[in-house]
């Protein structure tokens, strides 16, 4: 054991010792070793895909008006550009140890046991930089990242596991990535963008971004690849699901509307991640992808699983209320003229004295709200809201919604009790939450606290320790996803029915 071992005053290890079941962290962020990280690709590709990381980093980390940060700019010019706070002082430094460990693979493998974890999923910083580089060099930028991660820890896999950054521009560039990702390098967990910034033609086919780069800096929306998506994407969903991959997002909407001061980053970020996977995930449901591909697991992670909750119940409660029958209960032509008429003569006959109508004309001036008033009512399939994700009953919101995803919870997340409120939530489930410790972002200072802190709400009773158990985020995609690693034989078997997996 390392002389750096902190292994005896772990509280975690002390409470990972005394369960009979392995404790697998879905989310540990490590650093790159800059230097041997662009070494690696130049070799891999040449100096202009490490030209094009720096730039896709440069732009991932700053936000910029004029080609000056937040912090080049006066007080006057933030306000006159608007520029967000972007995340600042994001990683630990006064634990030179810990600092250390997210950036060299042997150390944070030897470590692995103080910080109470078995498995550890890893998500390297880098893993997505190249989402924002050229569409000439994307991919292979991507390629090239991923390389390097399946090359540096390869000899680490029995018991960590980094995550392939796969490109979402177009369905055919993610499906390439996907495969040689897990083909060739033998990567077993995708991490994607939960949305792509793609221009409204409208705007852009006026004003060329090359011409006009500060409007089309505006003028854009988000492709979240399953309602209304430029492309069909279901090539990716299914190669997802034939090659078992489970998929994973750590989506934020930092700038977004309400999440865009230009002075405060806690502001800009409590809640953000929440917002960014809520506005995926919906997508998927409501697109159907998770009717079509009922075997495919996604998890959204850092944003807490209480949204799950609060997603799921709304879709019960609004699909109640709006389904195709209960929609008639809102549709103009039922309004009964002749019943409405009688009430305003016996109730508001000083309203028919000032302004006499018809029968016909007082419904349509009842009616006649900004809701109600439209070119012409919606017919046949514009009715449908929950049509294309296949909802007839509410047991269909709970096979594509509750069996499909998985919400990724820090360790000091008392909100994952709305999660496991099984009395709240319709049909008395729970959302799968899963133990995400986060190590290597500024929330963990100590990545031997996470475990005990989770364990904390057990001994609360926030949580019972049967919630605590996780591993069918990845045998629901995988059956085979723990073999030849450390904890494969304490794994339970999980027998999978290819028609569909209940939670």
């Amino acid at each position: 054991m390392t002389e750096y071992s902190r292994l005896k005053t772990s509280r975690s290890a002390a409470i990972k010792a005394n369960l009979d079941y392995p404790i697998i962290d879905t989310d540990v962020h490590t650093n790159d070793f800059t230097p041997a990280l662009e070494d690696y690709i130049a070799k891999y590709g040449g100096s202009k895909l490490v030209d094009e990381l720096r730039k896709a980093e440069a732009s991932r980390l700053n936000s910029k008006s004029n080609g000056k940060d937040w912090y080049q700019q006066t007080p006057e010019e933030r306000q006159y550009n608007r520029t967000i706070r972007s995340p600042w002082w994001a990683r630990v430094t006064r634990n030179t140890l810990d600092l250390a460990t997210y950036t060299l693979p042997e150390l944070f493998y030897e470590r692995q046991a103080e910080q109470g974890s078995d498995y550890s999923v890893l998500f390297p910083n880098n893993v997505l930089a190249p989402a924002g580089a050229s569409k000439e060099n994307r991919q292979a930028l991507q390629r090239a990242v991923n390389h390097y991660h399946a090359d540096l820890y390869r000899k680490y896999s029995d018991r960590l596991t980094p995550v392939a950054g796969i490109p979402m521009g177009n369905p055919q560039e993610a499906v390439e990535e996907l495969e040689f990702a897990v083909k060739t390098l033998g990567l077993k967990v995708a991490n994607i963008p939960g949305g792509v910034k793609r221009p409204i033609k409208a705007i852009a086919d006026k004003y060329p971004a090359d011409q006009y780069p500060e409007i089309a800096k505006y003028a854009s929306y988000i492709d979240f690849y399953g309602l209304d998506s430029e492309y069909d994407y279901d090539p990716f969903w299914a190669k997802a699901v034939e090659l078992g991959v489970p998929i994973t997002t750590h989506y934020g909407s930092q700038g977004w509307t309400g999440r865009s001061s230009i002075s405060n980053y806690m502001n800009n970020h409590i809640g953000h991640f929440a917002d960014g996977s809520q506005a995926f995930a919906k997508a998927l449901f409501f697109g159907g992808v998770t009717k079509r591909f009922p075997q495919l697991r996604v998890a959204m992670l850092e944003g807490g699983a209480d949204w799950g909750a609060h997603v799921y119940i709304h879709l019960v409660d609004r699909f109640s209320k709006r389904n195709l029958k209960g929609l008639q209960n809102y549709n103009p032509d039922n309004a009964n003229s002749d019943e409405l008429f009688v009430l305003f003569e016996r109730f508001g006959s000083e309203f028919l004295q000032e302004h006499p109508l018809s029968k016909e004309e007082l419904t349509k001036s009842v009616l006649g709200s900004s809701f109600n008033r439209h070119s012409r009512s919606p017919v046949g399939s514009e009715l449908e809201d929950f049509a294309a994700a296949g909802i007839e009953t509410i047991e269909d919101i709970r096979d594509r919604w509750v069996n499909s995803f998985f919400f990724g919870s820090e360790s000091d997340d008392r909100t994952i009790a709305a999660a496991f409120n099984d009395k709240a939530n319709p049909l008395g489930v729970k959302i799968n939450a899963i133990y995400s410790s986060d190590v290597g972002h500024w929330d963990v200072p100590d990545l031997t606290d996470p475990l005990a802190e989770s364990w904390d709400l057990v001994q609360e009773g926030v949580i019972s320790e049967a919630d605590f158990k996780a591993y069918k985020f990845y045998t629901q995609a995988n059956p085979d996803f723990f073999k030849g690693t450390a904890v494969e034989s304490k794994v339970p078997t999980l027998q999978v029915d290819k028609s569909l997996v209940v939670a």
